[in-house]
Order: C-alpha cells, then sequence, then structure tokens
C-alpha cells in the first residue's frame, strides 16, 4: 500500500468550542482526556488534550453565538468514535450523567457492532462503539485481520507510541519543573506559570 505523504499517524482533531470551560470538563470528565502542555505562545483560548494515542485540541470560538445550533443525534453525520471494552458500562455512564444518545446496531456476516452516538457540549458527534468486533479486510488481496482476535502489529506500535508520548511528556514536565525552580529566589518569589 502506497504513503505518498510519509504519514506517521493521526496526531490530533481540533474543535471550535462555545465555551472552553464546558468542553473541557466534557473531554476530562466524561470522555477521560487528560491536559497536556500547550505552547504559551498563541494568543487565543484553548486547551490541549490528550488519550489513546490521540490529542484533542480545543479553540475558543470568537463569536460562540455565531457557532451552529446543536441539532438532533444524527449516526450520520460527521463524528470522531471511540472504541470500548464494555457497552452495558458505557450506556450505563451516559444514563447517570443525564447524556442524550441514540443507538445503533450493525451486523456484517453474523458479527454485531454496537454503537452509541451522542454530542459533545458544542454539537460535535461522538460515537463509543465495540468496532473491533468487525474484522479489518482489505480491499485488495484476501488478508483478514481482526484486532480483537489476533494481535495486530499496528495496535502494539499505536500503543508503544502512546506510551513514549506520555513519558516525553512527563520527562518534559518534569525538566520544566527542575529549571522553574532553580530560578526562583526567595526574596522576590514569583510562582512559575
Amino acid at each position: 500500500m502506497e504513503n505518498p505523504l510519509r504519514l506517521k499517524s493521526l496526531n490530533h482533531i481540533s474543535i471550535l468550542c462555545r465555551s472552553l470551560e464546558e468542553s473541557l470538563d466534557f473531554y476530562l470528565n466524561v470522555l477521560g482526556f487528560f491536559p497536556i502542555r500547550r505552547p504559551g505562545s498563541f494568543d487565543f483560548e484553548g486547551a490541549w488534550l490528550f488519550n489513546y494515542g490521540i490529542g484533542i485540541h480545543l479553540l475558543q470560538s470568537e463569536d460562540p453565538d455565531s457557532m451552529p445550533k446543536i441539532g438532533h443525534i444524527n449516526p450520520k453525520h460527521n463524528h470522531i468514535s471511540f472504541q470500548c471494552e464494555s457497552m452495558a458500562t458505557v450506556e450505563k455512564k451516559l444514563k447517570d450523567m443525564k447524556i442524550e444518545y441514540v443507538k445503533s446496531r450493525v451486523e456484517e456476516g453474523g458479527i454485531y457492532v454496537d454503537q452509541l452516538f451522542f454530542h459533545d457540549p458544542d454539537g460535535s458527534m461522538i460515537e463509543i462503539c465495540n468496532c473491533d468486533n468487525l474484522p479489518v479486510i482489505p480491499l485488495a488481496g484476501d488478508t483478514t485481520r481482526s484486532c480483537s482476535l489476533v494481535k495486530c502489529n499496528f495496535q502494539q506500535q499505536a500503543q508503544q507510541q502512546q506510551q513514549q508520548q506520555i513519558q516525553q511528556a512527563v520527562q518534559m514536565t518534569q525538566q520544566q519543573q527542575v529549571t522553574c525552580l532553580a530560578s526562583v529566589h526567595l526574596e522576590d518569589y514569583l510562582p512559575c506559570a
């Protein structure tokens, strides 16, 4: 398979927000992302988050009132999808958090994929599924792989890359703390930020 641009992986998606605080709360406390350092040279409000091998960049809208209204939940709209361990657990949590969702089920050759669709605070569609039940079948050739049944090299590489990125972020944070603490003088103490 060709890779004309020599791409390595999906790095992040950016989401425009009506309220950065509400979106931050949603992505941290509903989807389980954690904040990471964002370049201080940006002259606009935002937050960078990371988990599951992908970054989410939240951007505060300059004109929140002009953003499109949140419509009904339509699984055919643009969305990002996350695989989960237990659809029943996800559905229970969504009910507990009073998040409106739509259920769907796809069947292919006796294999079932369950899906839950809901919106983030700005109307971006989120899907939670057990899509790894469905084998990945390339259209060219007859090789069949299912990451739920076979340990895929791709999945292992993605997990290793995510662990490396987390370790690098922790090391950068520790180095910055050491640098910051070393520059503090008690007589003119300014907190590091």
